[in-house]
């Protein structure tokens, strides 16, 4: 299925990162030492734009959303010369969501009020914990002080707040996390997105746990974690209206992750960047060359994709279930239909007899007995 509603979002990945997280299996460097590379990115970034734009024609611009790495390390007049030119590409509102993820750090939080100049509108911050001794387990480069602080900076200057927050750590406990949640509630967040730790293989956790020198995350404490954080969102006036995203009004939801869950066209822009464009031969999945030499030398030549691949029909509308269940918006019966699936029998049939999935109004969604075990209802879906 393709996506032909004249809109199109932008993601622009900014690789680079003070330090590296161990949980991180993002493509991300260092920040170290790299002004002059820096500067050759943002202007592969501005022509590899140029180019998509040139390739799918006039559109609506929906939301530009710059994600990383940390973004925040980028100069603001770099920010502005992005937003910029996406506005002369694209026919674009005032009002459309420009968001940037940033880390509270000290001279980060230095840099929002600039930032907010460029156009940035929504800041997605990856505070992740309030206790200084998780941040340190967690690799991070700041306090929960240091996170305060940026957090009020950050609500001088920006109209809509995100906060990244990780759970099931290890040593924590459901009042710990009952706790942080309230904390961020109290500070003002209307967005808060909880994330369950997860040790991937090529991560520096991964290769502690590999070791035995770290253990997974307990899965009856996470569970807890995660029925925790259902309560104590909802309690407050939050709706989980993605799997691992609350927010206290539709206003407060993220605009662009909602376009990308509803299978929105999207021009990934940046070292290792995922798009999705409809093209006259049809839903087009790209990725960009990952190493930041070979996106930029890519770029200048003309072939900035290291992947550009087709989806057939079915690849697209198992693409939009895999997407759209994840949201409380879920997907039209018809979509699951057409690929073979039928209320009355089989595994969409057990779905709905288990409570796993409800259908109403001709469309399919996880309920909340099926939220925690969505990837399984995914694997019966489209198995």
């Amino acid at each position: 299925m393709t996506r032909t509603d004249g809109t199109v979002a932008l993601y622009v990945h900014w690789p680079y990162c003070a330090r590296i997280c161990p949980y991180c299996d993002f493509n991300v460097v260092r920040d170290r030492g790299r002004v002059e590379e820096q500067a050759r990115l943002v202007d592969a970034i501005l022509a590899d734009m140029e180019a998509q734009a040139r390739l799918i024609g006039p559109r609506r611009l929906a939301s530009v959303f710059f994600g990383g790495g940390t973004p925040s390390l980028m100069a603001p007049d770099a920010v502005e010369r992005v937003i910029a030119r996406a506005r002369q590409l694209f026919l674009a509102d005032d009002g459309i969501e420009i968001t940037l993820e940033a880390n509270p750090t000290d001279a980060e939080a230095g840099r929002y009020a600039a930032l907010a100049q460029a156009g940035i509108n929504r800041l997605s911050m990856g505070v992740q914990s309030f206790e200084d001794q998780a941040l340190a387990f967690l690799g991070r480069d700041h306090s929960a002080a240091e996170a305060r602080q940026a957090i009020a900076t950050a609500t001088a200057h920006f109209p809509r707040l995100s906060i990244d927050l990780i759970y099931a750590r290890p040593g924590q406990g459901v009042a710990d996390w009952t706790r942080e949640l309230a904390t961020a509630m109290d500070l003002g967040f209307e967005h808060i997105s909880p994330y369950q730790l997860t040790i991937e293989p090529t991560t520096a956790f991964g290769r502690a746990f590999a070791r035995g020198t770290l253990a997974p995350p307990d899965e009856d404490l996470a569970a807890e974690l995660y029925e925790a954080t259902q309560q104590v969102l909802e309690g407050a006036g939050f709706e989980a209206y993605e799997v691992s995203n609350h927010a206290r009004t539709e206003a407060a939801r993220s605009s662009h992750n909602l376009h990308v869950w509803r299978g929105g066209d999207y021009l990934g822009l940046g070292p290792g960047a995922h798009g999705r464009l409809s093209l006259a031969e049809g839903r087009a999945a790209t990725v960009a060359h990952r190493r930041i030499a070979d996106y930029i030398a890519g770029v200048e030549e003309g072939r900035a994709w290291a992947e550009h691949e087709v989806l057939n029909l079915r690849a697209a509308a198992e693409e939009q279930v895999l997407l759209g269940l994840r949201t409380i918006e879920g997907v039209p019966m018809s979509l699951l239909e057409g690929l073979g699936a039928s209320a009355s029998q089989g595994p969409l049939a057990d779905l709905l007899s288990d409570g796993f999935v409800s259908l109403d109004k001709g469309r399919i969604a996880a309920t909340a007995k099926g939220r925690p075990v969505l990837d399984a209802v995914l694997r019966a879906l489209l198995t």
